[in-house]
């Protein structure tokens, strides 16, 4: 009989799809440069913050990227974005809330969030105006 305990393989959390992101070095991304709907949105997600701390999830770091596409008449905002881990209690709030925030756009007919976890979050990803507001709050980095 095999130990339940012992691992051969790596197991990953089973409601995570497992998807890859950007270059490391390509982020963070705020969407500086961005026009138009997609600008747009990337204004409307920054205004979601951590629900642990008063700072932008844009400026955290944790949104890779946005696209905007168009079919049929209808256009689709997608969000790329990760979590702190992928264990974070407040993964089904966040993404809701990003989900939400992109759909609130005018010219935008439905939003989408994409989890992505490669690669993976790190305080190298936050921008220097998530520094600033995280040291603003008590936080060291």
């Amino acid at each position: 009989m095999s130990d339940p305990l012992e691992v051969d393989e790596p197991r990953y959390c089973g409601y995570t799809e497992y998807v890859d992101g950007p270059e490391a070095e390509e982020l963070p991304n705020t969407g500086a440069g961005a026009t138009g709907i997609e600008g747009a949105v990337w204004d409307a997600v920054a205004s979601v913050e951590d629900p642990e701390m008063p700072v932008s999830v844009v400026e955290l770091g944790l949104v890779y990227g946005v696209g905007v596409t168009e079919t049929d008449g209808r256009t689709e905002a997608t969000v790329r974005m990760t979590l702190t881990y992928t264990g974070c209690p407040a993964r089904e709030m966040l993404t809701g809330d990003v989900r939400e925030a992109a759909a609130s756009v005018d010219g935008v007919d439905a939003a989408r969030v994409e989890l992505v976890w490669s690669p993976p979050w790190n305080l190298s990803m936050v921008s220097e105006t998530g520094r600033e507001s995280l040291r603003e709050f008590g936080v060291s980095i």
